[in-house]
Formats: structure tokens, C-alpha cells, sequence
């Protein structure tokens, strides 16, 4: 007969999953190591948040691809204000309003879908991840005979910063990909936010949202088709958001 004096029912199903489940006891609190394990996941989390965005590398990393590269900031002139008062990075300062109305105005390619790499709450996850994501998806849009905007780089920036530059560019599509808010399990998280007509004013409600990519989550090429599955559907019934499912996991029938 088993012993099962020592048998702990949680152990290998917290191999399965990064969640805090079966963290035991000590006495009437938790063991001083899981204490201690979420004190830095807590740590790690806020360092996320207040991590410098370091835009003239991520730059420099996307100019090296080929890629037109714009820089842009939001009204929030520093990370106190960008946390204090969420508005202010929902909006275009006024020189970066500026700057993409001249690049609308020069006799240049048209655009079709517009790239927005933003900040959000977690440049860590920006810095490690939206690059990559790039990589897998402008080719399969290239493909499809979408023309590719300037990839635009967003300080302190939320996500509906992405329907101003969107408009501004007279882009058809505006995704952006965004540092996600930092979990205690995933401080760099990754989410990609699409929007069809975008427009200043856009509700939540009206964008598509893929989270979770890192490489703990959604791989990149994983995010790449889901992207190129919403923005084709978005672009073939003329919205996003509620109306738009996302059915890349869904089997089809035979």
C-alpha cells in the first residue's frame, strides 16, 4: 500500500500553472518562502511600471529593419502625471500632433494600417516583445497587399493615444502594441490593441484586445496570425471591437 504521509495533491498541479495555488502554512500564515516569493513579484511589478521607456534604442531597432520610424509623446510630460491623471496619455502633446500631420501631408505612400509600439504601464514588456511581434506580423500583411504605416513610437502613452495618431495618419487600422498593467506572475506582458476607423473618442467597447503575449503566454507568431485574422476581419465588415470576434481558436467545420 502507497504511503502517503508525505502525499502533497498540489505539487504537481502547481508545475502546470505560474498561479500561487497550494502555497501550505505556517501556523495560521503563509511559509516564509512563498512571503517572500510575493514580495518580489510585487517588486518586480512596480519596477515594470516605473521602468524608463528607452524609445531611441527601440528606434534604432526598428529604423534597422527598414521600417519609417516616427516618435511621438503624449500630453503627460512625466511618469507622476501619466499615473496621476490617465487622460493626459490618452492625448497627442501638440508638437507630436504636429509632427505626424507634416508626414500626412508629404506625398507619401498611403496607409493603410498604422503600428503604434507605446510604453503603457510596462515598457519592459514593450522593449522585450514588441519587436518580435512586429517581425511576424508585417510580413503577413505585406502579403496581403496592406500598406504599412510609419511604426509609431509612443511615450507615456495609454491605448486610445492609438486613435489620434490612427486618425492623424488617416489610417484604415491602428493597432497598438502596449505594456500591459503587471500582474505579480507576468510583469512583462504584452497587449495589442485593435481598432478599426480610428478616431478620437473611441470607446473601449469599438477595439480588439490580445493580451497576454510574452513568452510564458501567447507566442509571437500565435499573436501575428490573431492580429492578421482581426485586422482583415475588421477591414471586411467595417468595425471592430463587440462586433468582431475573434475566431482563429475556433476548429472549422468540414
Amino acid at each position: 500500500m502507497a504511503d502517503l504521509t508525505h502525499f502533497d495533491p498540489w505539487r504537481d498541479l502547481s508545475r502546470l500553472t505560474t498561479a500561487r495555488i497550494g502555497l501550505g502554512r505556517a501556523g495560521a500564515s503563509l511559509p516564509t518562502r512563498e512571503v517572500l516569493d510575493f514580495q518580489l513579484a510585487h517588486a518586480r511589478a512596480r519596477d515594470a511600471v516605473h521602468l524608463p521607456f528607452d524609445s531611441a534604442a527601440l528606434e534604432a531597432e526598428l529604423a534597422g529593419r527598414g521600417w519609417a520610424v516616427l516618435s511621438v509623446a503624449s500630453q503627460a510630460p512625466d511618469r507622476a502625471t501619466y499615473l496621476q491623471n490617465p487622460n493626459r496619455g490618452r492625448r497627442l502633446s501638440a508638437e507630436s500632433a504636429q509632427r505626424l500631420a507634416d508626414w500626412h501631408a508629404a506625398p507619401a505612400p498611403g496607409c493603410d494600417i498604422a503600428f503604434v509600439v507605446a510604453d503603457g504601464l510596462s515598457a519592459l514588456a514593450t522593449h522585450k516583445h514588441a519587436v518580435p511581434v512586429l517581425d511576424a506580423v508585417v510580413p503577413l500583411l505585406g502579403g496581403q497587399g496592406w500598406r504599412v504605416g510609419p511604426i509609431v513610437v509612443a511615450q507615456q502613452a495609454r491605448v486610445a493615444l492609438g486613435d489620434e495618431i490612427g486618425q492623424a495618419l488617416g489610417a484604415e487600422v491602428v493597432a497598438v502594441l502596449i505594456g500591459e498593467r503587471p500582474g505579480l506572475g507576468s510583469a512583462d506582458s504584452l497587449g495589442v490593441y485593435v481598432t478599426y476607423a480610428p478616431r478620437v473618442g473611441r470607446s473601449d467597447a469599438e477595439r480588439n484586445c490580445i493580451s497576454n503575449v510574452r513568452l510564458e503566454g501567447l507566442s509571437y507568431a500565435e499573436a501575428a496570425r490573431k492580429i492578421q485574422f482581426l485586422v482583415t476581419g475588421a477591414r471586411r465588415l467595417k468595425l471592430s471591437g463587440v462586433g468582431l470576434k475573434d475566431e482563429t481558436d475556433t476548429p472549422a467545420l468540414e
